[in-house]
Formats: structure tokens, C-alpha cells, sequence
């Protein structure tokens, strides 16, 4: 399989990279401590057409594929912007997947366009409280009321809800006990997050300041039919859509912040002299940097081969899995031995890895977490019993 990038793509990369340059570490550094969303830096982006990169054509978007979405969202990661960016329009370039794939022509027309040009902003209601990775045992209810349903229920870690005026929502419209499978009667909508009936609270984590998550609760809101995205009790099926390219955006942004920590972790090695010599001379210092080197590139070579897979039209659930595992941990560990390369430094905000730590920590568990895909790679690769 070739994994050489065209000219074309090659553009895309340097395209985005050029972009990211005017938000310096400083400036990440400074939402990472006041926590503002980056509006800017995602409104850049809008008028550059790139928040529809992967969206058709005929709705302003640019129809291409995750190879070349994944280009920019590794590129904004490797730039220092981390999660922090990546995140601010993480959602954009494939959670509105199963709108593309099964809503109708008049819902695409409706809400794609001003999706790709910015001037909505969506989030994504699926995890609950009391379900976690078991999205079958979801507790929040749409009833149908005439021409529209009614939704009930509340969901967690629904990031920019703070700011968004439009969500993907996932609601039981069937009971889990009445359907054929667990996963049946779970139906996708994607409607306006009426403050007027939503309510976000902050959840304050440990990294990713500048994007918010939230608590949301969902009382009385009204729902047109007309926002329902395909059949009734089909929407889990719908959400599986967007799961492999997901995986893939989240592999290839893990591998473009593993690569930002590794580069602060080089540098500050061949300039911090300690006993009349540079400590990356030492190879209990340059050692784990190459083994970090390493892993990063086995994982992004696995990432852009289910990418092409995915762009191809082929199964490519293994080796999406396998990517985000072994991009989350190679991130993670650079990210760590970043921040022990600096030593004491590593630890102060102004070298920035410990930023790029904390952040490193958020693709180990989200959106899948790392024994889960085990899990799906022993049951489903090596046809081993199911462990759960």
C-alpha cells in the first residue's frame, strides 16, 4: 500500500501549518490559563473553507477525504495548539458524518452550509452518567407529540456546549426492553440546543481549558420531526458511521502532539548543559527520545494505512483501533518524558509540556478507552471470546 502523500495533500499540510503559525505558544498558553475558547483561531479556519474539508462539495464543503482532513488536524496538534486546537473544531470535520451519510437532501442543504462556513457551531450529546461506553442503557427519552418529540433526559462531556447553538443528540424513542438488540430504539437528531430547555455546566478538568465540557440537561425540549436524522430507533446504527474516522482524526492529532512535545524534548536537551555537557548527550536522556520517536511514527504509519483504507472504501475498523491505541500511548509517553527531560523546568507552564501532559491524557480514555479496543481488536482480529 502507498502511503506517499499527493502534491495536493502535501498542500493541505503546509496550507494549515502556515495558518497555525500566528497562534504561537504564548498564545495557547494563555487559553490554556484564562480558557477562552479560540474563536479566532477557529473563525481563521472557517474563512479559509477548511472547517468543510471533508464535507460534499455541493454544500460549500471541499469533498475530501480523512487522509486529507487528517493532514490538518495532525498539523494544528504538531503546531503546540495540541488538543486545545484540535478540539475547537475537532467535531466539525467528521461528527456531522451521519447527517452527511443518512439525513435527506432538504436537512443537508439546511444545516450544512452554514456548519462548513462557521456560523453554527455543533456539539455532540451521546455519553450519559449512568451508561458511560454502554450507549444502549442511555436514560435520556424523546416522545413523540404531534409533529414533534418531546426530549427528556441530561448527557455528560459534551464539549463546546457553552458556545454551540446546534447538537447532535441521541434519545431513547423505543425502550431498551422492546427492541430486537440493546442498541435498537436509540434515534440521532440534529436540532437547536434551545437554552430556553438546555442547560450546560462547566465540568473543570485538568487540560483542555480553552474548550469546554459539560454537564447538559435536556427538559421539555421540543424537537421538530423534521430534525430527526433518518428512520425512527436506528440511531446508534447511524452514530456507527462516524466512529472509524473519528478514531483516525484522534490517532493522527495524538501523533502531531506527541511530535510537538518530542520536539520542545530535543531541543531542550541539545541547550541545557549539566555537568559540561549537554544532557542529550547522555543516553539515559536520548534513549527514551529515540524509543519516543519510534513509537510516534509506527503509530502514525498505522493511522494513514486506515486512512487509506477508509478513503478506499474498505473495512477498516482493526487498524483504526489499533491506531488511536498506539498513538494514545506513544503521545502519552512522549508527553511524560518531555516533561523529564526538562527536569524541574518541565514542570513550569512556561516550557509548555506540561501542557501538552495533561493534554496527552484525554485520547488514553476518550472517545474510546484503550481497553475497549482491546477488547474489540481481541474479539473481533483474533476471534477470541467476548471479555465483557
Amino acid at each position: 500500500m502507498d502511503l506517499s502523500f499527493t502534491d495536493d495533500q502535501i498542500a493541505v499540510r503546509d496550507a494549515i501549518t502556515k495558518l497555525c503559525e500566528k497562534y504561537d505558544d504564548a498564545y495557547w498558553l494563555a487559553r490554556d490559563t484564562d480558557g477562552v475558547f479560540p474563536e479566532d483561531f477557529v473563525k481563521d479556519l472557517a474563512d479559509g473553507g477548511w472547517l468543510g474539508i471533508a464535507m460534499p462539495e455541493e454544500y460549500g464543503g471541499s469533498g475530501l477525504g480523512v487522509i486529507e482532513a487528517g493532514l490538518m488536524m495532525q498539523a494544528i496538534a504538531q503546531s503546540g495548539a495540541g488538543f486545545s486546537g484540535a478540539s475547537a473544531v475537532h467535531i466539525n470535520i467528521f461528527g456531522p458524518n451521519p447527517l452527511v451519510v443518512h439525513g435527506t437532501a432538504e436537512q443537508k442543504q439546511k444545516y450544512l452550509p452554514p456548519l462548513i462556513a462557521g456560523k453554527d457551531r455543533s456539539c455532540f450529546g451521546v455519553t450519559e452518567p449512568n451508561a458511560g461506553l454502554d450507549t444502549s442503557r442511555m436514560e435520556t427519552k424523546a416522545v413523540l407529540q404531534g409533529d414533534k418529540y418531546i426530549v427528556n433526559g441530561r448527557k455528560m462531556w459534551t464539549s463546546t456546549a457553552q458556545t454551540a447553538n446546534k447538537i447532535l443528540l441521541l434519545a431513547r424513542t423505543t425502550p431498551r426492553d422492546e427492541g430486537k438488540k440493546p442498541t435498537d430504539g436509540i434515534t440521532m437528531f440534529y436540532t437547536e440546543f434551545d437554552r430556553d430547555y438546555c442547560e450546560a455546566q462547566v465540568i473543570e478538568k485538568m487540560g483542555r481549558k480553552a474548550v469546554d465540557s459539560n454537564a447538559t440537561f435536556y427538559d421539555n425540549l421540543p424537537v421538530p420531526v423534521t430534525d430527526r436524522i433518518g428512520e425512527e430507533g436506528k440511531g446508534f446504527y447511524y452514530l456507527l458511521d462516524g466512529l472509524n474516522p473519528e478514531r483516525i482524526l484522534v490517532a493522527l492529532e495524538c501523533v502531531g502532539l506527541g511530535r510537538a512535545a518530542l520536539g520542545k524534548a530535543v531541543s531542550y536537551a541539545n541547550e541545557r548543559v549539566v555537568f559540561d555537557r549537554p544532557i542529550g548527550q547522555n543516553q539515559a536522556i536520548q534513549h527514551p527520545l529515540a524509543d519516543s520517536w519510534a513509537h510516534l511514527e509506527a503509530a502514525d504509519a498505522m493511522a494513514w494505512r486506515a486512512a487509506a483504507l477508509y478513503d478506499a472504501g474498505q473495512p477498516c475498523g482493526a487498524e483504526a483501533n489499533a491506531a488511536k491505541y498506539l498513538a494514545a500511548e506513544a503521545c502519552y509517553t512522549a508527553c511524560e518524558r518531555a516533561v523529564m527531560t526538562h527536569g524541574g523546568m518541565g514542570y513550569a507552564k512556561e516550557f509548555h509540556v506540561e501542557r501538552y501532559l495533561r493534554e496527552s491524557f484525554i485520547s488514553r480514555i476518550a472517545p474510546v478507552s484503550r481497553e475497549m479496543i482491546l477488547n474489540y481488536i481481541g474479539q473481533h482480529v483474533l476471534k477470541m471470546p467476548r471479555s465483557y
